[in-house]
């Protein structure tokens, strides 16, 4: 077979410059420490490293997710916190106003400062997270939710929750809606409200109520009538004329009367003709209650009339606590979630940047070698190449 000069000249650049490219390609990857340059370099590790890499984006931004979820839920956490500690002092005010030994001008110097908490108390219903934006307006967080006028307190906020995504398929609610956490609130004591008709004259005051059992419990409208300061009866207000449901006797200075299901603690004396009515609880926001509160303290006159204001307010005052812790307690297991998903978040993350690694990153040591055999080569190829450049006949002819 004849091989031309030209042609095993060419063969032998082609050989060089392919030498060199890989050389070239390998001190590239040195360089830059990547081992995929082009997709076209392995095209099964590049598109596995494109997937990993979407997977580990998508799991950064649940992380980012997570910490505003846990910003935000913290803030309501606190402020939550700071309203308990008000309705405690709103209490312990109310109970000094109906202390015997207050006058109209005390009591008066009392609802004052518990306007300063009302005040403080919408406030914090106002309250924004670390973007400007309120924490109980539900979804619309771009405006303030509360406005107060006096003792009247509006809501405008909705009954919905900003949902975030902290996992695969997994929502988590970052708050809870004013109206669930203040207004729509059971008042009493959440199943049923006693109040002391407005005639009364006699000292008797509703403390304590309570439902001793929920089955016999029906709902309707009751009133508790005095036939004299020591006997009462019951009647269904919706059928006053059919026989008492229920008689019994008082001992003149407390008790307990009950009836299906229902006490209801009084102390005092209550005069012939004096009135309770009991009625199934209905909501009363958190302001209201306070208003109330406020309300009676400012009228002149206390006595048995505000007492029995007073304590149907602080009644509906313990509900409004109770669901205020609720609602922290929900907060508390929204929380844990987070946390949960945070260390599992954290335990994909380490094995995206592993995978990743292992698919892309240069294996120093063994480019390295593969630096060394391949300069090798490209001398080798070099000097083959000389070696053919000096092989002419006319050295052969003597």
């Amino acid at each position: 077979m004849r091989i031309s000069t030209s042609w095993g000249q060419q063969q032998a650049v082609n050989a060089m410059l392919d030498r060199q490219y890989q050389l070239s390609q390998t001190q590239i990857a040195l360089a830059n420490g990547k081992a995929i340059q082009t997709p076209s370099d392995n095209p099964s590790a590049a598109a596995r490293a494109v997937d990993v890499t979407s997977a580990s984006a998508q799991n950064d931004q649940y992380t980012r997710n997570i910490q505003s979820a846990s910003n935000r839920l913290g803030t309501e956490e606190q402020a939550l916190n700071s309203a308990n500690d008000i309705m405690d002092r709103i209490r312990t005010l109310t109970l000094q106003g109906m202390n015997g030994t207050q006058t109209d001008e005390s009591r008066k110097s009392i609802a004052a400062e518990l306007r300063q908490n009302l005040q403080a108390l919408v406030g914090l219903a106002n309250t924004r997270d670390g973007q400007g934006e309120y924490i109980f307006g539900g979804t619309r967080t771009g405006s303030q939710p509360f406005t107060i006028s006096d003792l009247s307190v509006t809501y405008s906020g909705d009954q919905g929750q900003r949902m975030v995504a902290a996992g695969p398929g997994m929502q988590v609610a970052t708050g809870d809606d004013g109206d669930t956490v203040f207004m729509s609130i059971k008042g009493g004591n959440g199943t049923f409200v006693t109040t002391a008709g407005a005639s009364n004259t006699g000292s008797a005051v509703v403390g304590s109520t309570s439902v001793t059992d929920a089955s016999a419990w029906d709902g309707k409208n009751y009133a508790i009538n005095f036939t004299s300061p020591t006997t009462y009866e019951i009647r269904d207000v919706a059928n006053p004329t059919a026989p008492p449901i229920s008689t019994g006797t008082y001992s003149g200075d407390s008790g307990s009367i009950q009836f299906k299901g229902a006490q209801i603690n009084i102390t005092g004396t209550p005069a012939t003709g004096d009135t309770f009515s009991v009625s199934p609880s209905s909501s009363q926001d958190m302001f209201s209650t306070v208003a109330g509160i406020i309300s009676a303290l400012e009228a002149p006159g206390g006595g048995p009339a505000m007492n029995n204001k007073l304590n149907a307010q602080l009644l509906s005052l313990d509900q409004v606590k109770s669901n205020s812790m609720n609602t922290i307690t929900q907060i508390g297991a929204r929380m844990n979630v987070l946390d949960q998903q945070t260390s599992i978040g954290s335990d994909a993350s380490l094995q995206y940047q592993t995978t990743i690694s292992n698919l892309t990153e240069l294996d120093y040591a063994s480019a390295a070698s593969k630096f060394s055999q391949q300069q090798v080569a490209l001398d080798a190829a070099q000097q083959a190449y000389v070696k053919l450049q000096n092989l002419n006949l006319f050295n052969y002819l003597k």
